[in-house]
């Protein structure tokens, strides 16, 4: 049985304590940050270019997480995804035509309206070998295979992350979440891998249930409570569990909650708004309540198949069900022999079980001048009225069909191709 100890949130004079003091640091913390003139949209410069193809640029990449710098207000992290990849014509192949891309933490400061790069930060192994973005081959394998740009098997690496979520911590270190395992990697200021935690067992691991979630579609989003105790991360999309028919039925998405001190772990239901929906990104906002990004994956402004979902909502665990197995089995908790993600909304309520709270917070797609991106990833909270928004620019690539690449072009802006932006979002009504 895995370590199933309960969880306490601040309600102890200890614990009261601590909250005090960091809720005064934080004050101190939001005194700066509001002495910054942050701008509607800030764009990356100086994109370095990683290689050209066929007249097809490779460059960019940031933005698939985003966190502040909790030591310097008004400097950012933006983390990159596994690489430069692409569908192939197989869909069980993926081109990866920089191949040995590693992926990457880069440090930003704000200017202007410009995001400048001060820092790049490659993510490397225990030994200090810099990994790449390739599939693992066992554990946290995704049945995916990559190949260059002719085609050609890449092999695996089994330190490969398809890195998604981030969180920088004070001490300089940080917590990276990825798609493949899923993954939880604790990495130090220069990048090295500290500690890999999976759903595969052990003292400290994930629920072994999340080993079922769908290829690519891993622990997208993590943060971490203000008091700098726990993780709290969400899967992309509902796990295939007990299969791959659920995709076609079930909303029941997991958050997790892992404690990196003893590795335990609680879980609660997110409910999707739409079957085709993803999330991308989870911000903190108090011990138990967060905002989510929730979005399709389609272009806003195109003409065949404009994005209808890109919001962000406030969600809260106060009266949510928790949900974990207490012998942490492959499927999970179960009811009448069924899985969570087989049961429909009447059969969840008769079970008792109560998702998290949720309430719309932003819609993208209403922002003034608009959201021209397919993919909102990155968020954060800046203040009790202020968030942050990055887009993953997919380096500038997509498949082109035919097994190659072509440029990534934004309906709303003429065909441009796409950049790096974080968009800063001024709430009407504070988030708590």
């Amino acid at each position: 049985m895995r370590n199933r100890e309960p969880f306490n949130f601040p309600l102890t004079t200890v614990l009261l304590a601590t909250t005090i003091l960091a809720s005064t640091a934080s004050a101190a913390d939001d005194a700066r940050r509001s002495a910054i003139d942050y701008p509607p949209v800030a764009t990356v410069t100086a994109a370095k270019v990683l290689g050209q193809f066929n007249g097809v640029k490779i460059a960019g990449g940031f933005g698939s997480a985003l966190a502040p710098d909790p030591r310097a207000p008004g400097y950012f992290y933006l983390l990159t995804d596994r690489g430069p990849n692409a569908d192939s014509v197989d869909p069980d192949k993926k081109v990866f035509p920089v191949p040995g891309f590693a992926p990457q933490i880069g440090r930003f400061r704000l200017d202007g309206d410009k995001l400048v790069l001060v820092k790049v930060i490659e993510i490397r192994n225990a030994k200090g070998k810099k990994i790449t973005g390739l599939p693992n081959p066992s554990n946290g394998n995704t049945g995916e295979v990559a190949v260059d740009l002719e085609g050609k098997p890449l092999g695996t690496d089994p330190d490969g992350l398809d890195s998604e979520g981030l969180v920088a911590m004070k001490d300089g270190t940080f917590w990276i979440s990825d798609e493949y395992g899923p993954w939880l990697a604790h990495v130090n200021a220069s990048g090295r891998i500290i500690e890999r935690i999976g759903p595969f067992g052990g003292k400290k691991s994930l629920p072994r249930v999340l080993a079922s979630r769908r290829p690519n579609r891993g622990m997208e989003s993590l943060t971490i409570t203000p008091d700098g105790r726990l993780l709290v991360g969400l899967m992309q999309n509902p796990v295939d569990n007990p299969d791959v028919t659920i995709r076609k039925t079930s909303k029941l998405n997991r958050l997790v909650i892992y404690d990196p001190r003893s590795g335990a772990t609680r879980q609660y239901a997110y409910m999707m708004e739409a079957l085709s929906s993803v999330v991308s990104e989870i911000a903190a906002v108090t011990e138990t309540s967060f905002i989510v990004s929730e979005r399709d994956q389609l272009f806003p402004g195109d003409p065949k198949s404009p994005s209808k979902l890109k919001r962000i909502y406030k969600i809260d665990l106060a009266g949510a069900t928790e949900l974990s197995d207490p012998e942490d089995g492959p499927r999970g908790r179960l009811v009448n022999g069924r899985t969570l993600e087989q049961l429909n909304d009447e059969e969840l309520r008769s079970a008792g079980i109560v998702p998290v709270a949720k309430e719309l917070v932003v819609d993208l797609l209403a922002l003034p001048g608009g959201y021209p991106h397919d993919k909102s990833e990155g968020l954060a909270v800046i203040s009790d009225t202020l968030i942050a928004v990055s887009n993953d620019d997919d380096f500038g690539i997509v498949p082109d069909g035919k097994g190659g690449i072509s440029e990534k072009r934004l309906p709303l802006e003429g065909d441009r191709v796409d950049v790096n932006r974080i968009y800063f979002i001024r709430l009407e009504k504070p988030l708590k």
